[in-house]
């Protein structure tokens, strides 16, 4: 997808996303971008020809101003840390040192209409709005803001870099009931809050691969929202009435959300296509559960990436395991699950297909309703399926996707949450480089093992800016 529309290129999440805006304002630069913006040049030869017109202005004579010392003119243009030029990946680089600040910021109109409170209505897991009358709020989608910092170097032949990563909602929460992203607060004289959702180091070599430590975003189920045309939007937007920082999206209807979680990981250089990503991680708690547990959580990935001419493919598997201890007079158990889905495109067309499948990680969330109240494993799974189509600067998609819980042998549980679905229709507009208009309708369902179902029409309108 083009950086004017969006995504994670980047994300990269990634992570994660954004297009840099020249640093002369001159007459070459200037027409460097205007061939950038109508595809003449791609990302990497706009970013190259940048940079070596930077080169070639700090090379250039300096003209000292009337009266200054030539003594210090000189000192001047030997001290290497007063100059700045633009960065190996755009950005700025001072000192040898490279800064790149990338970000988001979003805003929809969202009208919700769920279904009218009844015996019949009730799901417990289930993510389809039950109400008394429909809502419509300003919100944030699936992503809330975000200005991510990367400073990266290299030092000794080692590629360093600090990575802070910022995620501000433009919805008021109560922060003293659970954090952040707690329950909206939709009245007067409330404010906003900042997710630090990344905070991480990163170091290595060509040759040798990278190793990170610190917060970021993990491993299973990575690829499954990276990949979401939601993640774009708004998709089921739970909280409606009172939103927080961000919407459900697809999350729990089609995939468990990965989370970003505290880490050390090994990503391999690239063998081809070919990637391999393997870490330790903070162990979880069950949700609902006090634990201490005695070991970590363990995720990897592997992708493999091809382009050939028009037709590009990503492929990918993952997968988690987690010991959770004895507590509370309830069983150890670990759960376990794993993921795989590809990626293909082909000029103006897309194509997603996404699975996976725990036992002992729940729904949703990873451990949310991971067991029965005796502590036994729940098995669940899910899917989404998604198409793309861009005609010039317009992008139409549309997906559906579900999420399935299954009961424990001999459970009762007849409210309990049997699958949660969704249909989500999308059109995007490119209004500039930047920005991105966007409309969108879904159709959330879920359903009891019991019988119960609810569902609920939800229709957004807004605008999403990634630089």
């Amino acid at each position: 997808m083009r950086a004017k529309q969006g995504l994670l290129g980047a994300c990269a999440v990634a992570l994660m996303l954004g297009t840099t805006a020249p640093a002369f304002a001159d007459t070459t630069a200037d027409l460097l971008l205007r061939l950038k913006e109508k595809g003449i040049l791609t990302d990497e030869e706009y970013n190259a020809l940048l940079h070596r017109r930077a080169e070639e202005t700090a090379a250039a004579p300096n003209v000292a101003t009337p009266g200054a010392a030539p003594q210090s003119a000189a000192a001047g243009a030997l001290d290497d840390k007063s100059v700045v030029r633009m960065g190996k990946n755009g950005g700025m680089e001072f000192g040898g040192v490279n800064l790149k600040v990338s970000g988001s910021v979003n805003g929809f109109y969202t009208h919700d209409s769920g279904q009218r409170p009844s015996a019949t209505t009730t799901v417990a897991g289930g993510v389809a709005t039950v109400g008394s009358q429909n809502t419509s709020s300003i919100r944030n989608g699936l992503l809330p803001g975000f200005i991510k910092f990367d400073l990266t170097t290299t030092q000794l032949g080692i590629d360093v870099g600090a990575h802070f990563g910022l995620y501000p909602g433009i919805n008021s929460v109560n922060p003293v009931s659970f954090n952040a992203n707690s329950a909206g607060q939709p009245t007067a004289l409330t404010t906003s809050g900042i997710d630090a959702r990344q905070t991480y180091l990163t170091f290595g070599t060509r040759k040798f691969g990278e190793i990170k430590i610190g917060r970021d975003i993990g491993l299973f189920g990575s690829e499954g929202i990276l990949n979401d045309i939601t993640l774009l939007g708004v998709g089921t937007d739970s909280g409606n009435a009172a939103p927080s920082n961000t919407s459900l999206g697809r999350i729990g209807v089609g995939y468990i959300y990965t989370d970003f979680q505290p880490q050390i990981t090994y990503s391999s250089p690239k063998f081809g296509g070919l990637q391999v990503t393997a870490g330790v991680f903070q162990p979880l708690s069950t949700i609902g559960r006090t634990e201490v547990n005695s070991t970590p959580g363990f995720q990897a990935k592997l992708t493999y990436d091809m382009t050939q001419g028009k037709f590009s493919a990503r492929a990918w598997l993952s997968g988690l395991t987690q010991k959770h201890d004895i507590t509370a007079g309830l069983p150890a158990y670990t759960g376990n699950a794993f993921d795989a889905g590809a990626k293909l495109g082909f000029g103006p067309f897309g194509l997603v297909g996404y699975y996976y499948n725990g036992n002992g990680v729940g729904t949703t969330a990873l451990f949310l309703l991971s067991t029965d109240a005796n502590g036994n494993k729940r098995k669940s799974d899910g899917f989404y399926l998604q198409g793309t189509a861009g005609f010039g600067k317009v992008t139409l998609g549309a997906s559906y996707g579900e999420s399935n819980l299954s009961l424990t042998p001999g459970e009762s549980n007849p409210t309990l949450l049997s699958s949660n679905s969704s249909y989500v229709g999308q059109i995007r507009y490119s209004l500039t480089p930047w920005v991105t208009l966007l409309s969108e309708y879904t159709h959330t369902k879920s359903k009891a093992h019991g019988g119960n179902q609810a569902s609920s029409d939800a229709v957004a309108t807004g605008a999403i800016l990634f630089f």
